[in-house]
């Protein structure tokens, strides 16, 4: 959520952010302002109002000291219609700040300079291409979902059976893939110093608010209504509250933390030959990382993270290239966000498989997640978050590109975790 006083102080440029972005309803900031103003004199009035109950109660109590009951008396009659006017003018302050924090949740972060403007994905910059040789498939290749049924790795009409569409089962060595993935991300991200968080699968709204998937992406989780909990969509979202509401020592920063979790996702309106497969589902496995840092070292940190996520895409030997997101593509909350993309070699297609973004006192901001600087006034930290990485269509691209007449070949760096060379 964007600060108000930051709003004032550069409204031209957040118009100007908004505007890359596409939204809607630019006239919102306005509103925002005014409201403000309001907020401000009616603080003011309150305060004036609150000073003067406060005098004249002193001089109530002189007065009964002194003997004068009815002077006294007449005073507290004074009083008593001053407290009316504060209900009103305490409801009345209630209900603007309530209206101002229903339009900031509205707004969206504003991008960094570096985001190019655009409506889509199609607008998006590639910032880094592959340029080294693709996979060459044999004659008879076939897309992963057909590799599956071949060689028992995943079942999509199991899943359909015992949940619905979009939820794969996975076995034997499908299985086995899936867990030897998910250690050898954790192994690589806490290698490099992540410490390791192992967080719950439901969070409350307070928790999805602040990272931003409420009330932006309501419709895309599962809600247990009758608790009033939701599935997480990522590790993201309890990972990072952790430090909700919590100001931290300087000496602490930067942290740094992974962790892997299930993700659900309703993706409502998916449909066609595009999503076929493990191209997009409902549930999913993914490693992810969060960091939590001073804002002068946040976008060094970006570039840290890109780097780790490219790192471990090489080692998996996958082709991959990196898009910078348009302002009209990039999530709610971020400032800069770069996805990464894998060549599927059977359906030649590039399937996206992590997103690293910073959303600098975005989410701090929701979450009043502060530290202390070194005059020991509180500050915002910056986050950061980026999936390292989404298995569902790693393991497509996995599959696809690695198939040989003989079977399904694992990649080197995957072997000992796997126990195995080959699916076949």
């Amino acid at each position: 959520m964007l600060q108000v006083a930051y709003i004032r102080e550069n409204k031209d440029a957040v118009l100007e952010g908004l505007k890359k972005r596409f939204f809607p309803n630019p006239e919102v900031i306005d509103e925002i302002i005014a409201l403000d103003d309001e907020r401000k004199s009616t603080q003011g009035a309150l305060d004036d109002l609150r000073a003067e109950s406060n005098r004249v109660s002193k001089e109530i109590g002189q007065l009964f000291r002194e003997g004068k009951r009815a002077e006294a008396d007449a005073l507290k009659d004074q009083i008593s219609g001053s407290k009316d006017e504060t209900k009103r003018l305490e409801d009345a302050f209630n209900a603007i700040e309530a209206k101002m924090e229903e339009l900031l949740l509205s707004v969206p972060n504003i991008p960094h300079s570096s985001v190019p403007a655009g409506k889509n994905e199609a607008d998006n910059e590639v910032f880094q291409a592959w340029d080294k040789p693709m996979p060459q498939l044999f004659d008879g290749a076939q897309p992963h979902w057909e590799l599956a049924s071949k060689y028992n790795i995943f079942d999509l009409e199991l899943g359909t059976k015992i949940t619905g569409a979009g939820f794969p089962l996975y076995r034997g060595k499908g299985a086995k893939l899936q867990r030897s993935l998910i250690q050898f991300f954790l192994d690589i991200n806490t290698d490099a110093g992540y410490e390791e968080i192992m967080p719950p699968l439901l969070v409350n709204a307070d928790t999805a608010r602040a990272t931003g998937q409420l009330p932006d992406k309501e419709g895309q989780m599962y809600h247990c209504e009758r608790d009033e909990l939701y599935l997480i969509p990522t590790a993201e979202v309890p990972v990072t509250n952790i430090y909700r509401d919590v100001i931290l020592d300087p000496s602490e920063l930067p942290i740094k933390l992974t962790g892997y979790t299930p993700c659900f996702r309703r993706e409502a309106g998916s449909y066609g030959a595009h999503v076929r497969g493990l191209n997009r589902v409902h549930q999913f496995d993914k490693v992810e990382i969060v960091r939590f840092e001073f804002p002068e070292n946040s976008y060094k940190a970006l570039e840290e993270m890109v780097a780790h996520v490219s790192g471990i895409l090489d080692k998996l030997e996958l082709p991959y290239r990196i898009l910078r997101l348009c302002g009209g593509d990039m999530g709610f909350t971020s400032a800069l966000t770069f996805d990464f993309e894998v060549w599927s070699a059977a359906q030649e297609r590039w399937l996206e498989v992590s997103s690293v973004s910073n959303f600098e006192t975005f989410q701090s901001h929701r979450m009043k997640l502060r530290y202390r600087d070194e005059n020991k006034k509180t500050q915002l930290a910056h986050t950061l978050n980026g999936s390292a990485l989404a298995l569902a269509r790693i393991v497509a691209a996995l599959l696809e590109n690695n198939q040989t007449p003989e079977g399904i070949k694992i990649p080197a760096a995957l072997q000992r975790y796997t126990g195995f060379d080959l699916i076949s």
